[in-house]
This record gives C-alpha cells, structure tokens and sequence, in this order.
C-alpha cells in the first residue's frame, strides 16, 4: 500500500472523501482508488473556529499502476504472537490482573506457559455491581472497587491509551485490545480512548483468552506472603478471601502487577526485603467544568460532530512547585475510588460517548518525598492515608466528598453553575482542610494563571472535589537490567511497581518484562 500524509479533512468527512483528496493530489482517478485505511487521525484546532482533522492514510489502487513515487506502507494488525515453547516449565504466578497482569499473562499464556493469576477482587462484572452499589448506597467492599479487581484502576476511568510512546509494544498491545472487543478507531486516532463501558468486556476476553490457553484467574485470591529460599523465590501463600483459607503454590517465578494502591502487599515485600525506595507522586482535587466550555475554548466553534475536546495542562510556580492536570475525562464523571474505610478518593470515568454534561481533570500539585515527614520506605502511603481520613471527615462521615466552588475557593464569590456528579454525594466544605497547606496554596495560585489559557476553565461556578490523591504510586520497587528485584525470579510490573502510568504503558511494561520471565525459565 501507499502512503499519503497529512490529508487536511473537513468535519464530518467519510471514506469518499479522502479518494477525492488523494486524487486532486496526486492526479489518480477516484475510482481506481480502493483499500482506504486510517493510519492517523488529529484534530487542527490552531485556527479557531477553522477546526479540520489531518490525516494519515494508507491506500491501493485497482490495476497497481499509480505509484507515482510514493512510499510504500506496510499496515499490521498483529497482536502477540503464539510461540509455544518445548519443555516443562514451572507455571508463573502473575499476582494482580489490571493492564500490566493481564499483558503479562496473556503473553504467558500464549507461550504455552499456563500462568495462574492472583487477582484479591472480583471479575469485572461482579466488580461493575459493587462499585455502582458502593456510588449508590457508601457500601464499600475493600477487596473489590474502583482501585482492586480484575482489569485494575484503568477500567473505571476514561480507558485513555495514549501514553507519549510509540513502538512496536504499542502496536501490539492496540492490536490485542481491537482483537478482544475494544473500537477499531484506537488504531489510528491521535488520542485513543476505549471508555469503561467497553474496557468491561475487553478486560473481559482477554480474561477468557488466557484461560482457553491454559491458564487460571483466581478471583478473592490475595498474595500475603511469598517464599524465598537462597536468594530465589520459591512459592507463594495465598488467601482465599471467599473460603476464608489459605494454600501455598509452589513455583520458581512471581511477577508482582500490584497496582498502586496495594498498600497491604507492600508491606510484605518490605517484611521480605524486597528492594524499594520513594517515589514522587501527586495530591489535589477533581475541578468540574461543563463540556460546552471546554469546547468552545480548544475549538472556537460549536459542532456536534466534534468529539468532546479535551485538554492537558501545567502551570510552574515561583513556589518551586508545579500544578497540572492529570486523568482529563471529556463527558465524564467524578467518581468515588477509595479503597479503604472511612477515607474519600476521587477519580474521574468516561463512557466512550464521553457524552455527560460535565468535563473533569484531576488538578494536581507535586508531592515529594522529602514531604512525607520520614524516611520509611511505606512513609508516602500514611501520608495520602492521612487526608484521605481528613476528607471522610470533612464530607460528613458517609462517603460524601467535600467539595467547594471555585469561587468560594478562591474568595472573589460563586454562582450555581456546575452540578457535581460524584456519588453518593458532595457536602460543600472547606476543602483546604483536608489537603496538604502547600497543595492548597499551590492550586490558588495556579488556578487564574489556567484560566488565562483556557476560558472558563476556573469559573466561579466550577467544583472543586476532594481528594485526588492515587495519581501514582508512592513506592519503586527497584528492578535490575534484567528486570528481576533483589531475588531471582521475582519481578515488579506496571504502576505499581513505579515503572508505568496508564493503561497503555502498563500493558507494555507487562509485555516486555515477560519477555524477561521467559528468558529466565528457559535458560534455567
């Protein structure tokens, strides 16, 4: 196939009219064109309000007769492929099934390696029932919400893969997400998104995929202890949180793909001495817009054939620190995401229409480690702990959240403007006591230096909803070249093991380092 760049495409365009460009450019009958495929797809809001996409395509023609010297393309759709190895080998444990766990096991898997996944919540469809009873009544299931269960954080939130990396992982991790349900648009679209309605049955194909191919997923199945003997691990011990026992597995590879917020199992690995340090992370709130305006700033004209827009930005501070929003879910939700008791996080969700009223971005201020108050590996998890505790209060001891109105935040006066959409409620606080002093500074600085790049982006009448506080893990666990910890055999993937942000990178962490665990099992 051919390739053709940088097409400058009308709103609302189709198939015919990309022919129709590609022959006025290079002089080709339209109809000898055939084979279109999207490569890339961008939307050019620089001159507002003249928004057009650009694109990238790739095409044949019917006789093969007009290259008029233009470079061939090859398109791939390739996923992860089947490579069965000879010989017996010890079955992996993967503990944890989020992006990461389910890469990892799904190439395992694919390899003929049978692994047995460990995942403490539940599959994603009982999972999608608890975390909406919990939205609805503050009944929360600690082994199973918004942060545990199978398909992890990423499933409950806007399902974004873009992630500032583009390699042949990534090709392969959007090709297995197509192949198992996800929208065939994420291929080609600059800033791919999946959406938690559709993350649910993708998370759950590949669920099946693995065990079609000889794996296990055990769900209410939690790691609390793992063996080691002379420097290499030698098993696991696993409770089964639905029978209220506990049984060891025996096995000479353990891939830990935690999560960020498994504060439980962290404190195993630091009872084994398992290598880890502090990591930065980020604390702030939720800001709540109505879409309509975020529109009207990034494109200067209204039209419903635009997707929701969205945006990223960051402001540095003459305090040394820096604000910037994380996690933007055009259309979306403000959603309960803790996984404790008595403490509120917040998070934000989009279906893939992105078609609710409001937009919302976590509004996020660098936390360092030197903030934690101590040099305990675990000291930056007491640390978001302890204002997630002063949130639960703040809110009213029921799971409302606090909340506060831009203006009232920043003392110039609010309006009625934006309806929060956290459930099961806001209690309309002050915010600034439940988050760090600097944090809230932070946000009052940087919050009418935003408006200055985005209109509306702090009205008065906005909502402000706290706390965000899981944007990443507090903890690295430190990995060698060959990506094993400090024991041979055990190796740390994704968020939580502090090498991935987001769906995306974390399925490809997970891709690579399984490369490392087959190396591991056959040289052995």
């Amino acid at each position: 196939m051919k390739l053709c760049e940088n097409l400058q495409m009308k709103i609302g365009y189709c198939v015919e009219d990309i022919k129709s460009e590609i022959s006025k450019r290079y002089s080709i009958n339209k109809y000898m064109i055939d084979n279109i495929v999207i490569l890339k797809e961008s939307i050019d809001a620089r001159h507002k309000p003249n928004v057009f996409y650009r694109v990238n395509v790739a095409f044949s023609c019917k006789d093969g007769k007009y290259d008029k010297g233009l470079e061939d393309v090859h398109v791939s759709y390739d996923g992860i492929a089947e490579e069965k190895l000879n010989g017996k080998f010890a079955r992996p444990v993967v503990v944890g099934f989020g992006p990461a766990g389910m890469f990892m096991a799904l190439k395992l898997a694919k390899c003929g390696l049978k692994p047995i996944v460990l995942e403490q919540g539940d599959s994603v469809e009982k999972r999608k029932e608890k975390i909406l009873d919990f939205w609805h009544s503050g009944d929360l299931d600690v082994y199973s919400n918004v942060h545990f269960g199978e398909g992890g954080a990423g499933t409950f939130s806007d399902g974004k893969l873009n992630s500032n990396i583009s390699n042949e992982y990534c090709k392969i991790v959007t090709n297995e997400l197509i192949k198992h349900g996800a929208p065939s648009e994420i291929y080609y679209k600059a800033k791919p998104h999946i959406g938690t309605d559709k993350l649910i049955s993708v998370v759950r194909n590949i669920r099946e995929d693995v065990i079609s191919l000889g794996g296990e997923v055990r769900f209410g199945s939690k790691l609390t202890d793992i063996n080691i003997a002379d420097g290499k691990v030698t098993g696991v011990v696993v409770e089964d949180i639905y029978q209220h026992m506990t049984y060891t597995i025996d096995t000479s590879v353990v891939v830990l793909a935690i999560g960020h917020s498994a504060k439980e199992t962290f404190g195993v690995l630091k009872s084994k001495g398992v290598e880890m340090k502090q990591k930065p992370f980020a604390m702030g709130v939720r800001i709540e817009q109505k879409q309509k305006d975020i529109n009207m700033a990034q494109y200067g004209v209204v039209d419903g054939r635009l997707p929701s827009a969205d945006y990223k930005l960051v402001e540095h501070l003459h305090n040394g620190r820096s604000v910037f929003t994380f996690c933007m879910c055009p259309g979306g939700l403000v959603v309960a995401s803790t996984s404790e008791k008595n403490s509120i996080v917040t998070n934000g969700m989009s279906y893939f229409a992105r078609d609710r009223e409001n937009a919302n971005s976590a509004l996020l201020v660098n936390v360092e480690p030197k903030d934690f108050g101590s040099d305990d590996i675990l000291a930056g998890f007491d640390y978001q702990a302890k204002y997630e505790r002063l949130a639960f209060d703040l809110g009213g001891g029921n799971y409302y959240a606090p909340a506060m109105k831009v203006g009232d935040f920043l003392g110039t006066g609010s309006v009625e403007y934006v309806k929060p959409s956290y459930k099961p409620g806001v209690k309309y606080v002050d915010i600034t006591k439940c988050l760090p002093p600097f944090v809230a500074e932070s946000i009052k600085l940087a919050l009418p230096k935003l408006e200055c790049k985005i209109k509306n982006f702090a009205h008065p009448g906005n909502v402000l909803t706290a706390i965000e506080s899981r944007s990443s893990c507090p903890v690295q666990i430190v990995r060698g070249d060959n990506k094993e910890t400090n024991f041979a055999g055990l190796y740390a993937i994704g968020e939580g093991a502090g090498y991935a942000g987001g769906i995306m990178s974390s399925a490809q962490d997970g891709l690579k380092v399984a490369e490392k665990v087959i190396e591991y099992l056959t040289k052995k």
